[in-house]
């Protein structure tokens, strides 16, 4: 089990929500919050779960994986209950082939949403009417990152990558995979079936960038990749279908 002391609780950067909350069809927000929470608050939070939720999260083998796995979804369902104006409880799931989550059908809701979590950390990305993905990562030493690369990347991304100085290199593969991952997660696609399909921008200081798909640098352009930094420690991406969203990002309270 990883020893917490490496891991401090991390500092989100982002502000407070407003007082009320609404969704225009050209926003998407962001919500950031940490996992690691107080046993009443757990215990509230798992009391709006499914029973196949529940059921999930009693699969865990440590502790410390479950209750975060009932942080993650029972905060999931007050985000989405808020948006639908429905009890938590309420809210009704259901999952693709791939296991991405979205509403039911007999909401009959626009709403689209995604989720992704890494240490302490979990985020949101909520929207209406466009696909939208998310992915973060606590910037960590990855030992195979060099053999990660080779298998998951483009061959130029991986000849940038191995360019750039030693001091550098972590920082990269990480912005590389969470760009990847959050294109890779508003299609519903897996990383086994795409991530070498999808060449993103990767140099420190470069904006993110989808610069192709599948070699079709037209297809990309249907897509927007912005960075996100949730917390000191981490990075991330959130890739939306179409251009001209207006983002906001903000803490759970």
């Amino acid at each position: 089990m990883r020893n917490p002391k490496l891991v401090p609780q991390p500092s989100i950067v982002w502000p407070m929500p407003p007082a009320k909350i609404a969704l225009a069809t050209e926003d998407v927000h962001v919500w950031c919050g940490s996992l690691d929470r107080p046993a009443p608050l757990v215990d509230e939070l798992a009391r709006t779960l499914s029973n196949d939720e529940r059921a999930r999260s009693d699969r865990f083998h440590f502790d410390r994986h479950r209750q975060q796995f009932l942080v993650a979804r029972g905060w999931l369902r007050m985000l989405l209950g808020k948006y639908l104006q429905i009890e938590p409880q309420a809210v009704e799931l259901v999952y693709s082939q791939r296991g991405k989550p979205a509403l039911a059908e007999k909401f009959n809701s626009s709403l689209q949403f995604n989720l992704s979590h890494s240490e302490d950390l979990v985020v949101y990305a909520v929207t209406c009417d466009r696909s939208v993905g998310i992915d973060i990562e606590y910037i960590r030493p990855l030992p195979d990152a060099a053999q990660l690369a080779q298998r998951f990347f483009t061959t130029r991304e991986n000849a940038l990558l191995q360019a750039l100085p030693s001091t550098q290199q972590n920082t990269a593969f990480f912005h590389c995979w969470t760009r990847k991952e959050a294109y890779l997660k508003a299609c519903g696609d897996g990383i086994a079936n795409g991530l070498d399909r999808v060449e993103v921008s990767l140099i420190p200081g470069e904006p993110a960038w989808l610069i192709s798909i599948g070699n079709d640098a037209d297809l990309a352009n249907n897509w927007c990749l912005q960075d996100i930094a949730p917390a000191n420690g981490y990075v991330g991406a959130i890739a939306v279908a179409g251009q001209n969203y207006n983002l906001s990002c903000w803490q759970i309270e």
